[in-house]
């Protein structure tokens, strides 16, 4: 079995300059998108709530301003600046932005296991 790379050109961004706060809800800019990850830079208004959900995908978080508070099956996780979570396919999760919050989310695809 071969597996093929796909490759993409290099993308450079300053994410600061990216940032842009909604009067309310959620901004969200599409970075960059290939076959195996998606890389969405998310902004959100101060008070802003994201109910819980789950996605097909792993997913990491990769707080850059702001703060927040993630629940991860279950689990209260504090983001600010400098926290990295990492999300497993299908775990419930939700959000609530206390004050603006920015954050890079990388979705990719859950690579079957092999035994």
């Amino acid at each position: 079995m071969t597996n093929s790379i796909t490759t993409t050109p290099s993308m450079i961004t300053q994410l600061r300059e990216q940032i842009e706060y909604p009067s309310a809800g959620v901004l969200s800019k599409v970075l960059l998108k290939d076959n195996a990850c998606q890389y969405t830079l998310f902004c959100l208004a101060a008070n802003t709530d994201i109910s819980e959900h789950t996605s097909t995908r792993n997913a990491t978080i990769n707080v850059i301003a702001g703060r927040g508070l993630l629940t991860l099956s279950g689990e209260n996780i504090i983001l600010k600046p400098g926290v990295f979570v990492f999300m497993p396919a299908n775990a419930p999760h939700a959000l609530k932005a206390e004050e603006n919050l920015t954050f890079l989310l990388t979705l990719s695809e859950k690579v079957a296991e092999s035994n």
